[in-house]
């Protein structure tokens, strides 16, 4: 007995620190989820050839793709565009560059490849100008587009993004008479920063939208579109739902949405290679409160409020979905469940190949047809 008593006194400090550490995996899971990230650079840059105007990378699953891109960078440009890939390799891609490097620039060899493209609302040759919409979170900083319909479209970003990814989408929309307000919202970047200054992945975003829906309103807007890229798509839905002003909401354009968080979630788990069950603890702490504010979040956030596959009822409004079955980072498996969910609702054309918002960049043509088609079926247009 007195060998038992022993054994287990040994233990015990032992079954506790293997237990703290648990925990400690598991806050800091959660926390990761919650944490406004940065650009984190993930392409190498190789050589830049300033005679051919070309630049060679380190060959990915995105720096491959053809198309119109951009590139982070540092040195003497802070942001370059990238255009066709010229000839690649096991090992690198070589591809024309797109904006002008001058001999003698230094550029550094780490980068972030990007979608965004267009990097200021000056690019576009289009009239815009900065406005402020007062948010619950205080004045968020947006970009304003004039057009001659009175159904505005207000764009919502991503997640790690800013109000610059949703430029790409601003001339198809702009040429089909629709104004357009492009916002930002808290813990952004550039909108103001909350308590714990954590993402709620849309459960307290969606308010930030729904002031800019009241601004719009203000303004001369009789009704709106919502669209969202990637969390952005978390975003507009949870608006579409939630809404005092969601009689307005005529409809919404999702961009390789966020539909239900767990799955996407338990995917990027995986691809990290990291086990069972880590993915559900740290869900399961961010949605306690306690436990929730010791990952980070400001407020418990509920999943399954969230998970908009199982609200898909409470959906009223025609919704466009433009999401790749190569995406590679929000699976499309939540958009296709919307999808079949609510036929009568979802439209979702096939894309393949493309990535992670990334599908303007690679196919322009189909991704602005299926916009253009999907606003005409539907009226929404200058006269609508």
């Amino acid at each position: 007995m007195k060998s038992l008593r022993h054994a287990v006194a040994l233990l015990v400090p032992v079954i506790l620190a293997l237990g703290a550490a648990l925990m400690l995996l598991v806050f800091g899971a959660a926390r990761r989820v919650v944490t406004p990230t940065r650009r984190r650079t993930d392409t190498t840059i190789l050589a830049v050839d300033t005679g051919a105007q070309t630049i060679e990378l380190g060959r990915t699953l995105d720096t491959e793709l053809p198309g119109r891109y951009g590139l982070f960078t540092t040195g003497t440009y802070g942001y370059v565009k990238l255009g066709a890939v010229l000839s690649a390799d096991a090992t690198s891609v070589r591809r024309k560059l797109l904006t002008q490097i001058e001999p003698g620039a230094r550029i550094d060899r780490e980068a972030t490849f990007s979608g965004w493209y267009y990097s200021s609302p000056a690019e576009l040759h289009l009239r815009w100008e900065n406005v402020l919409i007062g948010s619950p979170a205080g004045p968020c900083p947006a970009w304003y587009f004039p057009g001659s319909s009175s159904t505005w479209v207000i764009q919502v970003h991503g997640r790690g993004a800013m109000r610059a990814e949703c430029l790409r989408a601003v001339p198809v929309l702009h040429a089909a008479g629709l104004p357009n307000l492009v916002v930002s919202y808290r813990n952004d970047g550039e909108a103001p920063r909350s308590r714990a200054g954590a993402y709620a992945l849309g459960a307290a975003e969606w308010r930030d939208v729904d002031a800019a829906i009241a601004y719009a309103l203000r303004h001369g807007a009789e009704r709106v579109i919502l669209m969202g890229w990637s969390m952005g798509g978390a975003i507009c839905l949870q608006a579409a739902v939630n809404s005092g002003n969601r009689d307005r909401i005529a409809g919404l354009i999702l961009e390789s949405p966020v539909v239900d968080w767990r799955t996407v979630l338990r995917f990027q788990a995986r691809e990290a290679r990291v086990r069972a069950p880590l993915p559900e603890l740290a869900m399961g702490a961010l949605e306690m409160p306690f436990t929730a504010r010791l990952s980070g979040a400001d407020d418990a956030i509920s999943f399954n409020r969230l998970d908009m596959v199982a609200r898909a009822e409470e959906l009223v409004a025609p919704i466009l979905i433009l999401h790749s079955d190569d995406d590679g980072f929000v699976p499309a498996d939540a958009s296709h469940a919307l999808q079949q969910a609510r036929p009568d609702l979802v439209t979702m054309p096939v894309f393949t190949v493309a990535r992670h918002t990334k599908l303007w960049n690679y196919d322009q043509t189909a991704w602005t047809e299926a916009i253009t088609g999907w606003l005409a079926e539907r009226g929404f247009s200058a006269s609508a």
